[in-house]
């Protein structure tokens, strides 16, 4: 009897064991690397800040000094473990093309406040609080508002496009579109092995996220880029390099199985974020932009 007591303790002990260690693998996986912003706009700018789930968001907004009369302006939203200085490459030539700008941290990266459990929802609820703070500047036009969202800030943006956000005109760049994939990137980038913790890290990082299960299969960007299509509500334009060894090509490709034909640019830069050195990436992009904010004029 007390060997059969030994084994079943025994057996629990490591059963709380490798829970432990499942935890301790979501909590790590869950953690953004921390990047500090290294560079401020070599542009006129100012520095911005508001709440967004009780936590502060830093940022920049760079208007247009042109004109008295309300304008376009796009926001622009980083990726998982990056912030607004590493994709300066998207604001300065938006702003040469006359485009006010702002860019922001999103919570627990650059120097935006802590955020214990972030996700792609908590993404979407970013870029939605700086489309709110957009909104009361008198230098913008309400209606001229763009997004441009490159990984995981792309993902929150289509999010918010789903959540009823004012956006005209979204570009997406090099998404992910499957949790599966956002968590295999992250064990890739962590030197972590796909199995069995792909299958694991999901459901704990749910529960430790206290996300139901309905709000996840609702955060679905192939359906709602298929619903926003089918009722031309807004314009996106996806982009996505063939080159993309961190989110692969075919999250894009998934999306097209669905909407074949959703307006898309395939590149060919390696790498995730290099999809603006591609030749044909500035002329797409400015000229989606143009088409769809200007016309509102």
């Amino acid at each position: 009897m007390s060997i059969l007591a030994w084994m079943i303790g025994s057996a629990g002990a490591f059963t709380g064991s490798a829970a432990a260690a499942l935890y301790g693998i979501t909590v790590k996986a869950q953690r953004p690397r921390l990047v500090p912003n290294e560079a401020c706009p070599p542009a006129p700018y100012e520095e911005a800040d508001w709440k967004s789930g009780g936590a502060t968001l830093k940022g920049w907004f760079m208007p247009q000094q042109s004109s008295s009369a309300p304008g376009p302006a796009i926001v622009v939203a980083h990726g998982w473990s990056s912030n607004r200085s590493r994709v300066m490459r998207y604001a300065l030539p938006l702003r040469e093309q006359g485009y006010s700008i702002l860019m922001y941290d999103a919570r627990s990266h650059g120097d935006s406040d802590y955020y214990k459990t972030p996700t792609g929802l908590q993404f979407r609820d970013d870029l939605l609080s700086a489309i709110e703070w957009l909104l009361r500047r008198q230098e913008v036009d309400p209606a001229r508002i763009g997004v441009i969202g490159h990984s995981l800030g792309a993902f929150g943006a289509v999010l918010a496009l789903d959540a009823g956000a004012p956006i005209a005109a979204l570009v997406t760049d090099s998404m992910p579109v499957r949790l599966s994939t956002m968590i295999g990137a992250e064990l890739r980038r962590r030197k972590l092995p796909q199995f069995p913790l792909a299958q694991l890290v999901p459901n704990v990082m749910l529960w430790r996220s206290r996300i139901p299960r309905s709000m996840l299969k609702r955060a679905d960007p192939v359906r709602i880029l298929n619903d926003n299509a089918s009722t031309r509500r807004t314009p996106v334009l996806l982009v996505h390099s063939r080159k993309d060894g961190f989110i692969p090509p075919e999250e894009l490709q998934l999306i097209l199985s669905r909407t074949p034909n959703h307006p898309h640019l395939f590149v060919n830069a390696e790498g995730h974020s290099a999809s603006d050195r591609d030749p044909a990436f500035w002329p797409t992009v400015t000229a989606f932009f143009s088409e769809s904010l200007h016309s509102l004029e």
